[in-house]
């Protein structure tokens, strides 16, 4: 049943006598046991080796978080069905408004296996959880429904029993509790399961039953039978409750931390909530106590159970543990490997818990570099805190206290809610959005629409333009519409349809993208026929660097970490560019990049764009590498000149080796003796001139460019021409997410919040973005905390006074900066963990998750504080923004969040500041169409040598056409919520091929049952696309019983010199009677068309065409 990590040898404590003398006491008789001397992880070995299949044991500790931890403990050590987590159904500590749907599924599934008694099983607790009474055995039974394969049973009385479970119809089941019904199909998501269930009828009796993804909504397993479960922690439903204690098993054991703490915990719980049931819950006394455990009674509960306290008497000798904690080494190898070596001596077993093969790898080679044979056992599973165990003389280090990392703990999130929701909303069409076509320019959209074309039924796009213009766009032809996104707030110009304007700026954007694209190819090109200096391997200080990290590397500032070293290694000089979001670890790997140059025997240059940031990288380097042979400056215009000549004269010379400024860096009294690498930081924020010299600088030299603004991921591919790119998008593990809080002005929370920073050795952060008025916020938080040192800092300031009051704040000399949002770009203050911002409706959604970046820089819980008027006065707009920057807490989410807002301003930084002005013109979709094209023609003709033949091909199929009076579409009946339809639509537009078309179909009916005839003919419509392209179209006409193909109409085309395109001639040749071939001229448009005749049907269509 137990099993060690990745290691035969056995647990900790499994020969001790003690435990096995306390299992036997414990198995005869039931008593009181009181424990001392236990620390830290030897807790969890030690209930690990109390457990027996035959008793539950409940396990309370004094609070959430140790709780996980532990629990994170057993969870390594045990099979995973014989532990489980039992928390809290609310969101905050002492908050009992707000539950939580991940928790509440988490309470079902404990209570459903204590119910069943399957399995005895260590449940892992914490008082507020128990706080909250759980629903009757009795009262379960009624709240259960079986369903099985074959079961007659009536929709309309499925349906029922799910209202009276209360359960909610949605149109798509994304949460426990949710149901929905389409044609013969019902999705339900029970409070039992982690997955929701497909249940596919025939007539009234079930077909099929599957659990299927909440993300894809799509079917993975299959089922016989399932039980549905209802909500049984509603705090609404009429059922009767009890403790916890009157629910478990009488033969539980029951483990406490602290018995006395656990009781005035309780009676503090209840009388917080009785005493704010006013303001806060609305509950009566009489609902109170019939929903929470007073804990009065806690004792004489207790008194049913065997009980264990961890915090016994010391005086209680049979029980005393002489335990003590893991040593502190400060990532201090030597001190380490003194310590192991004299427990070694002692005859002690040493067991080092590791989180990563990476770690395991890493003490290897420390203790291979020591020449040292300790016999260590390395075990690749984490422990909360490591101890040592004088009476089983064992030694049991953690390896993020030896390496001084933060531990963060994991807890599964039982279900996987869908939280991109409401991200996918923000770029869904909503009727009265703005879109661009790209043939006709900007106009609104307005919604799908029924249409008769030669009386069949079709559906299309309806945009409408400027003089009340409309415009049915086919759904063959969605690949052309985009939703229009510029800056936030402006609307774009709406022309008429058929005037010039469209093409113009078209034509215009488009000449100006090719030379910027021509630029990015032709600097690329050059690059690659230069030569540069040849870095060695990793040296075994490389590796200490790397090992002493505090977090653990994310697979992408690993996979970065290669990509720099494999350039720097090869002849080719490096330029690559580095993208993550705010707090993702680029100046890891730039430090990691510059080591490695020093090491070779280099100087690094590090440009920055801000004084202050200068300074902030100076600290920042300087304590990485401060245990290193590394010599490091910084210039910038706060060192006097004194300063700056004795520094440019020791970089001259080669005495620094790593040297940190702004644009004085390229002065050129600056002579490098040996510059190796240059690194550059937020890039985009340089003027033209600084960048000029910096590409004199480049020529040869590997450089590094770091920005945190995202760069879309379609555009990543268009510019790959351009220069390398890493992108980051894995958080750092060992970062909480920050806790999001969206309050209306109130003086009471801004008070206590700032207090509470305080007190706990912080800085707070307040963003209020007016000028006028920011002396009276900064009074009132004066007022409120009357302890605290608050300034201000704005636009407005005198620039060396803005930038001394910002290096005080990071240097942690006042409490709380008030400031306009001049904070947003990359201050980086590791103490301050608690932002407000004020009007938050007011900002868009990428400087909101800038701002909120701010704080939770370090491993400390942040907090931010979205101050905004009342939702009944916010925009819609802004109510969506501000719901979906309070749901996206995690880490990362900013390249989800940031995505849209943050594009426009991405795409026109990285191509230079002209751009921009296009991007608002057209759209930032339309832009990245138009510059792919852009790329697209230069790799084909101006750079062909350069790049492979599959690249050019990819552009024709993007404007091929097909139009047809058939019946081809997805019927109301079949799919009836609209918005999914469009993005139906959207998804089979961008089917490449007959794998990604089967899946595509599959997922269709797997979701709705079965395809009818029109939704085949649509399926069919992308084979006949596919042909068409293959063959030399670029556009099908299908309609009145006649198939007119048109070849491409460039006459200068390659395609006509092509072996293809004599083919085709000779098959239309062979079969007179199928086709003819015919020239039509308009004006001076000539276009090359091939006429079938009699084709009534897709399919007939498609075997014709198969002829060539």
């Amino acid at each position: 049943m137990k099993k060690v990590g990745n290691n035969p040898h056995s647990l900790p404590f499994t020969k001790s006598l003690k435990i096995q003398k306390l299992k036997t006491s414990i198995a005869q008789a039931q008593n009181n046991y009181d424990l001392n001397g236990l620390y830290g992880s030897s807790k969890s070995f030690l209930i690990n080796q109390l457990f027996d299949s035959k008793k539950n044991l409940l396990w309370i500790l004094n609070d959430k978080e140790s709780a996980i931890y532990h629990f994170n403990d057993l969870e390594n050590f045990m099979e995973h069905n014989f532990c489980s987590f039992f928390p809290s159904s609310y969101n905050r500590h002492k908050d009992f408004k707000k539950t939580n749907s991940q928790n509440i599924y988490k309470r079902t599934e404990v209570i459903k296996n204590l119910n069943s008694e399957k399995n005895s099983q260590i449940i892992v607790t914490y008082p507020e959880a128990i706080f909250e009474k759980i629903i009757q055995k009795k009262e379960i039974r009624k709240r259960k429904l079986k369903i099985s394969k074959g079961q007659a049973l009536n929709l309309d009385i499925l349906n029922e029993q799910l209202f009276d479970f209360e359960f909610n119809r949605e149109d798509f089941v994304l949460e426990p509790g949710d149901f929905s019904v389409r044609g013969g199909i019902v999705d339900v998501f029970s409070y039992s399961n982690s997955l929701p269930y497909r249940i596919e009828f025939f007539g009234d009796e079930v077909e099929s039953i599957r659990t299927f993804n909440i993300e894809s909504q799509v079917s993975n397993n299959t089922f016989e039978t399932i039980e549905i479960l209802a909500d049984l922690e509603n705090k609404e439903s009429s059922y009767k409750r009890e403790d916890i204690f009157s629910f478990i098993n009488k033969n539980s054991i029951i483990i406490t931390e602290n018995l006395t703490f656990l009781k005035d915990e309780l009676i503090d719980l209840y009388k917080h909530l009785s005493e704010t049931k006013s303001t806060q819950t609305k509950l009566s006394l009489e609902k109170i106590n019939e929903l929470f455990y007073n804990g009065n009674s806690l004792l004489s509960d207790l008194n049913k159970f065997s009980v264990i306290n961890l915090k016994g008497n010391k005086s209680e000798k049979q029980n005393a543990f002489n335990i003590i904690p893991q040593p502190a080494f400060n990532k201090k190898f030597d001190l380490l490997i003194k310590n192991l070596v004299s427990y070694k001596k002692k005859g002690y077993s040493i067991s080092i818990f590791c989180s990563s093969k990476n770690q395991i790898n890493r003490f290897k080679e420390i203790f291979e570099q020591n020449e040292i044979l300790l016999n260590t056992i390395l075990i690749e599973k984490p422990i909360y805190k490591g101890y040592i165990n004088h009476d089983e003389k064992e030694v049991c280090y953690s390896d993020h206290e030896i390496f001084d990392r933060y531990h963060k703990f994991k807890i599964n999130s039982g279900f996987s809610s869908k939280k991109r929701v409401s991200l996918n909303e923000l770029n869904q069409l909503e009727v009265g959005d703005y879109v661009t076509h790209i043939d006709h320019g900007i106009g609104v959209f307005g919604g799908l629409k029924k249409i008769k074309v030669n009386d069949k039924i079709q559906e299309a796009i309806k945009l409408t333009y400027g003089d009340r213009d409309t415009l049915y766009v086919s759904i063959h032809l969605i690949h052309k519409i985009c939703k229009y996104n510029g800056k936030d707030g402006t609307n774009p110009k709406i022309f008429k349809l058929g005037s010039g304007a469209w093409k113009k700026i078209k034509l215009k954007a488009k000449s100006r993208v090719k030379q910027v694209a021509f630029n990015l190819i032709e600097a690329y090109a050059k690059r690659k026929l230069k030569k540069g200096f040849q870095y060695g391997p990793d040296s075994s200080i490389q590796y200490e660097l790397e090992a002493s990290f505090i977090y653990e590397d994310t697979p992408d500032q690993l996979k970065s970490t290669i990509d720099i070293k494999n350039d720097m290694e090869s002849l080719q000089p490096m330029d690559r560019l580095i993208c993550g979001d705010v707090g993702f670890g680029k100046t890891e790997i730039a430090i990691r990049a510059a080591f490695k140059a020093i090491d070779n025997g280099k100087q690094v240059a590090i440009l920055v764009p801000t004084t202050v940031l200068a300074f902030q990288h100076y600290k920042t380097f300087s304590k990485r590498l401060k245990d290193f042979p590394v010599t490091i400056d910084y210039l910038n215009r706060f060192r006097s000149n004194k300063e700056k000549n004795t520094i440019i004269n020791e970089i001259n010379s080669g005495k620094i080796d790593l040297i940190i400024g702004t644009h004085q860096l390229v002065n050129k009294n600056i002579e490098f003796k040996n510059l190796g690498l240059l690194i550059v930081d937020e890039e985009q924020k340089f003027g033209v001139g600084v960048k000029e010299k910096i590409r004199s600088l480049k020529e040869n030299i590997d450089v590094l460019t770091l920005t945190a603004t995202p760069i879309p991921r379609t555009l990543q591919y268009s510019l790959m021409s351009a220069r390398d790119l890493s992108i980051i998008n894995t958080p750092p593990q060992n970062r909480f997410p920050i806790e999001s809080n969206v309050i209306s002005f109130n003086e009471e929370i801004i008070s206590e919040a700032v207090n509470f920073e305080i007190q706990r050795g912080g800085q707070v952060f307040f963003v209020h973005n007016r000028i006028e008025n920011i002396q009276e916020v900064s009074s009132m938080i004066s007022r409120l905390a009357p302890n605290a040192e608050v300034r201000i800092v704005h636009g407005r300031i005198e620039g060396k006074k803005l930038e001394e009051t910002m290096l005080d704040f990071i240097e942690g000399k006042f409490d709380v900066l008030v400031s306009t949002t001049i904070i947003e770009s990359g201050l980086d203050v590791p103490n301050a963990n608690t932002i407000f911002i004020n009007n938050a409706q007011n900002f868009g959604l990428s400087d909101l998750h800038q701002m909120r970046g701010r704080v939770g820089r370090s491993n400390k819980k942040a907090f931010c504080y979205f101050i905004t008027s009342p939702f009944s006065s916010m925009t819609k707009e802004a109510r969506k923004r501000i719901e979906a920057i309070e749901q996206h807490t995690e880490l990362g989410a900013g390249f989800h969040i940031a995505m849209k807002d943050l594009e426009i301003r991405g795409a026109g930084d990285l191509l230079g500041a002209e751009q921009s002005g296009f991007i608002n013109d057209i759209g930032f979709e339309t832009y990245q169409k138009i510059l792919k094209e852009a790329v697209e023609e230069l790799k084909a003709k101006d750079f062909n040598n350069l790049f492979d033949e599959d690249s050019v091909n990819e552009n024709k199929i993007n404007n091929f056409q097909i139009d047809t009076d058939l019946e081809v579409l997805f019927p109301d009946t079949y799919i009836n919520n609209i918005k999914e339809r469009l993005n139906q639509y959207q998804k089979l537009s961008e089917v490449n091929n007959n794998d990604e078309l089967s899946e595509f179909v599959n997922i269709l009916e797997d979701r709705f049952g079965k395809l009818p005839f029109q939704s085949v003919d649509l399926i069919k419509t992308i084979e006949l696309k596919w042909l068409g392209i293959k063959i030399g179209f670029e556009k099908i006409i299908l309609k009145n019983n006649k198939m007119i193909c048109q070849f491409i109409s460039n006459k200068e085309d390659n395609y006509y010199q092509t072996e293809k395109f004599q083919q085709v001639l000779l098959s239309i040749q062979k079969n007179p009677k199928v086709c003819h071939i015919k020239e039509k001229k308009k004006n001076d448009d000539e276009k090359l068309l091939l006429i079938f005749n009699e084709v009534k049907s897709i399919t007939q269509a498609i075997n014709y065409l198969e002829i060539f």
